[in-house]
């Protein structure tokens, strides 16, 4: 399953170091985040929980760029 999402962020560095946060969430198969766009692909691992596999990779890029967030 692959879902876009809105993201706020401030700078293109931090917006590949979110990236990298989402990648690294458990249930994340692959993401893809734009800093013109603002958005970020994100595909799923099969049977994962979308809903909470977001939760989890906001708490992550949390850690690394406090003032960030995905619209979900």
């Amino acid at each position: 399953m692959k879902k876009t999402y809105k993201v706020e962020v401030d700078c293109a560095a931090c917006a590949e170091k979110m990236a990298d946060a989402i990648r690294a969430t458990e249930g994340v198969k692959d993401a893809t985040l734009s800093f013109m766009t603002l958005k970020v692909k994100v595909e799923f691992e099969e049977g994962a929980d979308p809903d909470a596999v977001m939760q989890a990779a906001r708490a992550n890029c949390k850690k690394i760029e406090d003032d960030m967030e995905i619209i979900l």
